[in-house]
Formats: C-alpha cells, structure tokens, sequence
C-alpha cells in the first residue's frame, strides 16, 4: 500500500502507546499525545520536525521506554493532530507548553527534544515562564534558528538570492508528494537523508514524510521561510545539547555550530559523519544516547534538589 502513514515492522514501525489523550492548545488546537513507559519514570517529551509525527521517533521510544516515561505528539496538522488555523512559531511554542502542562505534575520537570521544526518550537518557547518551570534540558537536533533557506544545500548551485529563491519555491510546494515509489525514494533520501542511509530507513522516513498533508506541508514551510529565532537561541538557559548530520543538506551542520556557539548553556555538540536531516532515524543510538545523558544527569539532579528542599525545615 502506497499511502501508508509510516512503517508496520522492523525497528523503525512505532510501538503502541500506553495511553493517548488529546492536549488542547491556547487557541483551542487539539494535539494528539502518545505517552510510552511507567507513569513515575523520568520524562522525555520529543517534538518532531516539518512533514513528521510521533512515528519517527519510534526508534527513541523503543529504546527509552523500558527506564522513561517517553511523551511524543504530533505537531498541528500532522499525523493525527487536526490541521489548525494558525501557523507560526507562537503556535508551535504554545503548542509544547500545553503538552508539558498536560502531562507534568506540579513540580516535576523533563528533557525535551526537538528535531529539525520540533526544535525551533523548543526555540521559540524557551523564553516562555512555563518552560522554566517544566523543562530540565533540552536537545537541539539537526535544526536552525533562521536562515534557513539561504543555507540549504538541496540545490548543488551556488549560494546566493537565486538559490534561496528556488530553494524556497521547492520546500514550499503545494503539490502532493504522491505515492512512495522508487524515484520517490531516491529524491527524498538525496534531500534529506546521508549518501549511505540504508533501505529500511529510507523507508521510514519516506513513508512518514509522505503522508503529510500537501496543505499543511505548504503553510510550514511559510512559517520556515521566514524563521528567526536567532533572540530566543540567548533566552534558552536550560543545558542543551545539539546534534547535526555533516552530510544535512536541509540545515547543514553550520546550523548546529552556530546554535552551540550561541546557547547560554550548550552542554555538547554531536557531529555526526556522513549523516543527514534525518538523524534520529539515520543514527538512532547516537541520539537515544544523548538523551539517556541528559535525562541521567539533569533530571536526577532536579529529583535531587527536590528531595533536599523537602527535608529543609
């Protein structure tokens, strides 16, 4: 079947949830939430990017649900989130505020990770009193806080108005993307993914991408022309990590070492070789291993400090 929403085996098919519930944002956008693990483990909450859903962290969620409690939802208009009226950065940090509120105890905070659009929603929302309150540390992959277009490599042409022009015109296609045949395949594996991603990932991703609404795909990519979150990079304070693919050609890896060099608090940049956008697929170790650190080190730090604050009289 042509027009299946993501994979049905293997590694990368997500597993089922143990509770879903819908989170509703402040402008009454509903968000479908998957929570996987024990109700009482530490928390990661993953974002996912542009044309994605909660399956492309199947991966993540395999790998981290036995010692966390892993939180995924689908962005607005994506998967099984209904398509909103309001498309913006504003919305997107609305959006992962209302799931954090949702889904934390008063008092309880986690690790957030956001790829590619999933972490300019982190971006966008780090300066937002809720985010203080709720968040340990985040992770920062393969994404960028503007100037997007302008240093995309998807066209081999030299950089200039021109390039970001098309580039522009490209990514913001209205037209669907049709069913995943093999030509499919190959374009989307030399835009987004390393020269070396294996078959089953590429199925993956390809699948997923490819199940996106082509409306929902053109009012993003609107948002992400225009993206400039360069203000809100100084107001992230949390310790944050950043991952990026040497090989992305979407927000190449100048993008994660700006990001680095401009956190308040970047606890680490991972340059993975020969890797792509699409890196918790292509190198999915790498970045549940990420994760396990800052949950390790953050969120028991925070139960620590919490404890200790409880024993003060």
């Amino acid at each position: 079947m042509s027009r299946l929403t993501h994979v049905v085996s293997g590694p990368y098919a997500p597993p089922a949830a143990r509770r879903e519930f819908v989170a509703v944002s402040a402008d009454g956008a509903r968000l479908h939430v998957e929570v996987h693990g024990d109700q009482d483990a530490p928390t990661v909450v993953l974002a996912h990017g542009w044309t994605c859903s909660t399956a492309f962290w199947a991966a993540q969620i395999r790998a981290l649900a036995a010692t966390h409690r892993v939180v995924a939802y689908d962005q607005r208009g994506h998967g099984r989130s209904p398509a909103a009226r309001v498309h913006s950065t504003t919305a997107l940090a609305d959006d992962l505020v209302a799931v954090l509120e949702a889904v934390l105890a008063p008092g309880e905070r986690a690790v957030v990770a956001g790829h590619s659009m999933g972490g300019m929603t982190i971006m966008a929302a780090a300066g937002r009193p809720e985010f203080g309150e709720r968040v340990a540390a985040a992770l920062l992959c393969s994404t960028g806080s503007s100037r997007l277009a302008a240093e995309a490599l998807v066209l081999p042409v030299r950089a200039g108005r021109v390039r970001t022009r098309v580039t522009g015109a490209f990514l913001g296609s209205r037209a669907p993307l049709g069913p995943v045949t093999p030509v499919a395949r190959k374009v989307l594996k030399y835009a987004t993914m390393g020269p070396g991603s294996a078959p089953d990932k590429v199925e993956a991703c390809a699948r997923i991408v490819h199940a996106c609404p082509a409306g929902v795909r053109h009012a993003w990519s609107q948002v992400l022309a225009g993206l400039d979150l360069d203000a809100d990079v100084a107001r992230l304070a949390v310790p944050t990590a950043v991952i990026g693919g040497t090989a992305d050609r979407l927000t190449p890896i100048v993008h994660a070492r700006g990001l680095a060099a401009a956190l308040p608090n970047c606890v680490g940049l991972t340059e993975l070789t020969g890797m792509g956008h699409m890196t918790p697929v292509e190198a999915p170790e790498a970045v549940t291993g990420v994760l396990r650190e800052l949950a390790e080190l953050y969120l028991r730090t925070t139960d620590l400090d919490a404890d200790e604050k409880e024993k003060t009289p």
